[in-house]
């Protein structure tokens, strides 16, 4: 969803690095937290996810140029922020090798994508207060989750700025709120689209819903 499409030199070395160097500290931290935490059954969710996200990423929706689901609220919801973030971290790699944004961007898509994975993970888990409907909880929570993702993918290229486009800092920022409308609308698919799939995994597979995920 929010997805950082530009290629390598869009952003300064300045700018790559500064966001590499912060995505790196999230997984290593993550990693740090898994040490304790390390459960073959996560493992094998997150894997599952791995490779769906990574093959949702490469389906484009003709829409304003391209968009695409992300799936990463329910890689939050399903696996944790801590596992979670292993898992777009991956994916982010795998996508750049084929050629779908580039190197210097995979930290700050981390950024992007991290939010979305911790701020789905969150509502999910304060709308188990609210309603005990699966359906609700997760939408709810995917539409919070890349609304999120949004807003830290707005953030990122106006802090950033891009090489080469001589526009002023408000035109960049109407372009992008026309994107983030664009994409918002596709959330709302996703968030159906994932309200659908985590109730039919409360109804066959409870277990994976259960218990504190981190």
């Amino acid at each position: 969803m929010a997805h950082i499409h530009l290629e390598d030199g869009s952003f300064s070395l300045f700018w790559v690095l500064t966001w590499w160097i912060i995505a790196l500290c999230i997984v290593g931290v993550a990693l740090f937290l898994l040490r304790s935490k390390n459960k073959p059954e996560k493992i094998t969710i997150a894997a599952f996810v791995t490779a769906a996200a990574f093959a949702i990423f490469q389906i484009q929706i003709p829409i304003a140029g391209g968009v695409h689901l992300n799936l990463t609220p329910l890689i939050g919801i399903l696996t944790g922020p801590v596992m979670g973030t292993l898992v777009i971290f991956i994916v982010n790699i795998f996508s750049a090798a084929i050629g779908h944004g580039g190197w210097g961007l995979i930290g700050a898509n981390v950024i992007v994508n991290f939010t979305e994975v911790l701020v789905a993970w969150l509502t999910f888990r304060a709308m188990k207060r609210i309603t005990t409907d699966l359906f609700s909880q997760a939408g709810v929570a995917t539409f919070a989750g890349l609304f999120a993702g949004n807003l830290v993918m707005i953030a990122v290229i106006l802090v950033s700025g891009i090489q080469g486009v001589h526009q002023t800092p408000a035109q960049i920022l109407a372009g992008l709120s026309l994107l983030a409308a664009v994409n918002m609308g596709v959330a709302a698919i996703e968030a159906i689209l994932t309200g659908f799939m985590v109730a039919y995994i409360g109804k066959v597979k409870p277990d994976i819903l259960e218990g504190d995920r981190k």
